[in-house]
């Protein structure tokens, strides 16, 4: 497999930014829909631009409630609107600062049923397109999301789950089901490796599932969220995996 992998993390949510930057290339900084606002994103563009790590948005469903972790409904021209909005409302903060927005990176609900679902896949990878063909748009490996980001014409990176706890068909295991966080550090970094450096992963039960990712994701609410940080990767440094930007 590959030996250079990026680390992501979703920011700009309420959680400890700070402490997981040191560790990270790329941040996915929410929109001011399931979390954040104008302050808040500003604050956290700044603070990743300045720790050199690459920004990408992080656009979800607009329920603050549920912090977009609901599903819900919308005619598919209105979620092509939602991500246009997003990527465009983050890129004013990213511009202002001098910087150059990297990505996308949906969130939550609207990203879990993007990779099973092709015509939502289609709609978000039409809203990026909309913004401009050379923004990377990241979703699960092996997904509809990646398969439409290609379709569209758009550089696309699959990702993958170090916290994150696996079902045998490849998708994640939900978060209501008890073992659905990986909040070891050592088990999350074992993870990790396995993904980086060997094409797979453990799913609950034991088998094997493989996994082509080009980026790793680490959770800022997961318990622990820093100290699994730092282990992933150190690990993953430490088996000669070279930690790079999309």
């Amino acid at each position: 497999m590959a030996m250079s992998i990026d680390l992501n993390a979703d920011l700009g949510e309420g959680m400890d930014d700070a402490a997981l930057l040191p560790f990270v290339t790329s941040a996915n900084v929410a929109c001011g829909m399931h979390a954040g606002g104008p302050s808040l994103m500003d604050r956290t563009v700044a603070l990743a631009l300045e720790r050199g790590v690459r920004v990408g948005a992080h656009p979800g469903y607009a329920d603050r409630a549920n912090f977009g972790r609901l599903d819900v409904d919308l005619p598919l021209e209105e979620v092509e609107d939602l991500v246009l909005y997003q990527i465009g409302a983050l890129d004013g903060f990213v511009r202002a600062h001098g910087g150059r927005l990297a990505h996308v990176k949906p969130h939550g609900a609207l990203y879990n049923r993007a990779a099973k679902e092709p015509a939502l896949a289609r709609a978000i990878a039409r809203g990026v397109r909309r913004f401009g063909t050379d923004l990377v748009l990241v979703g699960l490996a092996g997904s509809q999301l990646v398969a439409a980001a290609q379709e569209e014409g758009l550089p696309a990176a699959g990702e993958a789950f170090a916290d994150r706890r696996y079902l045998p068909d490849g998708a994640l295991m939900p978060r209501k089901q008890a073992g659905s966080l990986l909040s070891d550090p050592a088990e999350a970094a074992e993870q990790a490796i396995h993904i980086a450096h060997d094409g797979f992963v453990i799913a609950a039960g034991g088998s094997r599932v493989a996994v082509a990712a080009q980026t790793l994701c680490l959770h800022g609410d997961t318990p622990g969220a820093a100290r699994i940080a730092r282990a992933v990767r150190e690990r993953l440094e430490g088996e000669g995996v070279r930690i790079a930007p999309l």
